[in-house]
């Protein structure tokens, strides 16, 4: 296992060699020899090549992988990462992480073979777990939080809506309207309105629009939003009435929430109550008691 590690490594080091000299000697021949200022590697530069790296192993992964690249995409839009590369990046800083994991865990292997084994296994598991699991939770964790966000803001949304399509704007104008109103409370909802008023002043289909809006929002009202707006516009119903219609029946399915959430609470606290609160109050009732009876049969 060391042996080929070791051996994968040099590989892509004498690769990476390989590849700079040519690079060099192309500049050289093209500019003459490179002064010393250019030879000062900078921030800049040091990061410029390291994302060039990861760029190309995000690449190769996804080559080997392409049909997940496109699900893997709208992830990452639900995430918050927008720009077209993200799944190349992304897969990138994945395959990066496993190598620097993999070099983790060899380093921990002169700590397994003198005699700390748990210590260096815990270790070695430790930089695994990170390495596999690492990428996925912060994309997950990133995601609820702004799918929270999307659904605090979702009624302030339709309220706006049904406001401005009843003052005479149409659902177009209505959308580019409150995107300017929620653009401070909402700064995530706001990038996902203004790709949906893109999209509807390029010339795309509505019902294509909205269905699209809500995949990249990925939470169960923006479905049944885009849903509703299809059904209206295949029937010919009035905008304003069904708007407000959904308006309403989203608030009276967050009070029904609202109120389970409640009713639940107290078969919740059970359990803490029984494992922290009544220790304590027998303790505080038998106590007295106990030290009492002590008193009486010391004497005694």
């Amino acid at each position: 296992m060391v042996v080929g590690a070791l051996g994968g490594g040099a590989f892509l080091a004498f690769g990476e060699l390989r590849l700079r000299s040519a690079r060099r000697a192309r500049f050289a021949a093209a500019g003459g020899a490179p002064t010393e200022v250019s030879r000062a590697p900078t921030s800049g530069v040091i990061a410029g090549q390291v994302m060039a790296g990861v760029r190309r192993l995000g690449q190769q992964s996804a080559v080997r992988d392409p049909a997940k690249l496109s699900l893997l995409r709208t992830r990452l839009m639900q995430a918050g990462f927008h720009n077209r590369e993200a799944p190349v990046i992304y897969l990138g800083a994945r395959a990066a992480t496993l190598v620097i994991a993999t070099i983790c865990v060899v380093l921990t292997l002169p700590l397994i073979a003198g005699g700390k084994g748990m210590g260096g296994l815990l270790v070695a598991f430790l930089f695994a777990g990170a390495a596999i699991f690492g990428p996925d939770q912060v994309l997950k964790s990133r995601r609820t939080a702004r799918e929270r966000e999307y659904a605090d803001g979702f009624p302030d949304l339709l309220d706006l809506l049904v406001a401005s399509v009843e003052a005479g704007l149409s659902l177009d104008a209505s959308v580019s309207r409150v995107t300017d109103e929620l653009v401070r409370r909402y700064p995530n909802l706001t990038v996902h309105l203004r790709f949906l008023v893109l999209e509807l002043r390029a010339g795309r289909a509505r019902k294509d629009a909205w269905s699209a809006f809500a995949e990249r929002l990925g939470i169960e009202d923006a479905r049944s939003l885009a849903t509703m707006l299809r059904q209206s516009e295949e029937m010919g119903t009035s905008l304003g009435e069904t708007l407000s219609v959904f308006s309403q029946d989203m608030r009276s399915k967050r009070m029904l929430k609202a109120e389970e959430k409640a009713l639940a609470l107290s078969a919740k606290l059970t359990v803490p109550l029984i494992i922290f609160i009544f220790p304590c109050l027998l303790g505080a009732l038998m106590l007295p008691a106990a030290a009492r009876l002590a008193h009486v049969f010391g004497n005694g």
